[in-house]
């Protein structure tokens, strides 16, 4: 049902555009696993499929791609016959196997609109099973030519989309009409989810909530009315039984194949708050820095669990990789960095120095999240910046959360703070922000202005100190649609 759909407004109109097309369309949507694109494309459509088939995940049968392949063609063919397709048996392969969807296809032709839904089309793709192949005949050989066509598929591995899809150099290049990507809720959308699930969440804990699921609305669906966020949190993480305790491996395992090796970088960029470069993640993991690491980092950037960016004011060869995933932070940071064997972990050590050292980290990330929150707060929404962090290894080492780099000549200097009350600002941090400052403009001969900027929760106590900060962006503001 359309109206359970919380958010995605331009992703609809998209797809009604798309639908109400008098030609072939070939939609491709992708995005990181467990967004919620299932739920947009099965809801908006109210499952009026003419086909619509769902692979199997490949994480329980990763060590038999054999197996895997028979049952993927089984379990297609038995999805075919739901549909009315009169063939019986397994397909022998993936040309027969979309033989039959055009048979069944071609039995309907007079519809107005024959809506067809691969979900996670990647993991049809098993090794030496010609999937792609085949679907590059049945897409240019017979369905780029139905005009009534609407073929969608989706894809949580986002790498496997990019190469064989996006960019693949082959019969599939530019063959795609639109391609949508479903990016996590914003603290915004998750408000709305919450209000709509009928869940008692100050903003407060709605931060919290955020930076330990990211934004994805199928962790968020787990959280139980009636239970405070700190109940909510260990009977998903930390009971034994908990629905998410396993939730890391099966991410990483049905996306990747040999999904351990991506598993160790996400570790190691995980315990570097300033992020690595490349040279630092082979060395670190004894690893050789050409091609395999090379697609592990691609593959992780895809999938939108790391970031790469550059110093401000750096080399642009010098490229640094940070975990950006806030759901894989929180899991290494609770099962890898501080191993926690207790089922009420959570409540028990709500104003812990381990839980406070988390949330300051956990709130950096969910700042570069809401980028554009932060500018219109500081009234910026059309000025073109660069943002990104900043650091100085040398003898007079400091680190900058966050660096604005606005065309009208201010750079901001942000400073995130998360914060149970208002912020104060004393006389040795007022000292500190000083000298981030200074050395800030004199290694890079800074001809704009800096302001001082401070991200924080719920805004700064005024004192004597206060007033140099130019801005204080709260958390109502990153609230903001």
């Amino acid at each position: 049902m359309r109206n359970l759909i919380i958010g995605r407004e331009q992703e609809q109109n998209k797809l009604q555009e798309l639908y109400d097309s008098e030609t072939a369309e070939f939609l491709v949507v992708y995005g990181r696993r467990r967004s919620g694109k299932t739920f947009l494309i099965r809801e908006y459509f109210e499952e009026k499929f003419t086909f619509f088939h769902t692979a199997l995940s490949p994480f329980e049968m990763a060590d038999n791609n054999e197996l895997l392949a028979k049952q993927q063609l089984r379990r297609f063919g038995e999805t075919l016959r739901s549909y009315g397709s009169m063939s019986a048996g397994v397909p022998e392969d993936w040309f027969e196997a979309f033989d039959r969807l055009k048979e069944l296809l071609m039995r309907q032709s007079k519809r107005k609109r024959l809506t067809v839904f691969i979900d996670e089309l990647p993991w049809l793709d098993t090794p030496r099973s010609g999937f792609v192949t085949a679907f590059e005949n049945f897409w240019n050989g017979w369905g780029a030519g139905r005009h009534n066509l609407f073929l969608i598929v989706c894809g949580s591995a986002t790498s496997w989309i990019s190469n064989k899809l996006l960019n693949n150099t082959g019969g599939l290049y530019g063959r795609s009409t639109c391609e949508m990507q479903i990016v996590p809720f914003t603290l915004y959308e998750c408000e709305k989810y919450y209000q709509r699930k009928g869940l008692s969440l100050d903003c407060y804990d709605q931060l919290q909530a955020y930076m330990i699921t990211g934004g994805i609305p199928y962790y968020m669906s787990y959280f139980q009315k009636g239970l405070s966020l700190a109940q909510n949190v260990d009977n998903l993480f930390f009971k034994t039984d908990g629905k998410l305790t396993g939730e890391f491996e099966r991410l990483y395992g049905s996306l990747f194949v040999d999904s351990q090796k991506y598993i160790s970088v996400v570790k190691i960029l995980g315990s570097k708050r300033g992020g690595m470069t490349r040279k630092e993640i082979a060395e670190s993991l004894s690893l050789n820095s050409g091609g395999g690491l090379t697609e592990i980092l691609r593959g992780l950037q895809a999938s939108n669990f790391i970031i790469q960016y550059t110093d401000f004011g750096g080399s642009k060869r010098e490229v640094y990789y940070k975990l950006s995933d806030l759901f894989s932070l929180f899991y290494l940071y609770f099962s890898e960095f501080h191993k926690v064997n207790s089922p009420t972990f959570w409540a028990d050590n709500l104003n812990s120095p381990q839980l406070n050292a988390w949330r300051g980290l956990a709130f950096e990330q969910v700042c570069f999240v809401h980028q554009e929150q932060i500018k219109r707060a500081l009234g910026i929404s059309g000025v073109n910046t660069n943002i990104m962090p900043w650091r100085n290894s040398g003898e007079n080492g400091v680190q900058i959360d966050m660096v604005i780099d606005r065309d009208d000549r201010v750079v901001n200097i942000c400073e995130m703070k998360f914060s149970s009350g208002e912020f104060s600002i004393d006389r040795d941090y007022d000292m500190k922000l000083r000298r981030k400052v200074q050395i800030f403009t004199e290694k890079l001969k800074v001809r704009k202005n800096p302001h001082l900027t401070v991200i924080t929760t719920f805004g700064l106590q005024k004192n004597e100190y206060s007033g140099h900060i130019q801005k204080c962006i709260t958390a109502d503001d990153l609230f903001k649609e």
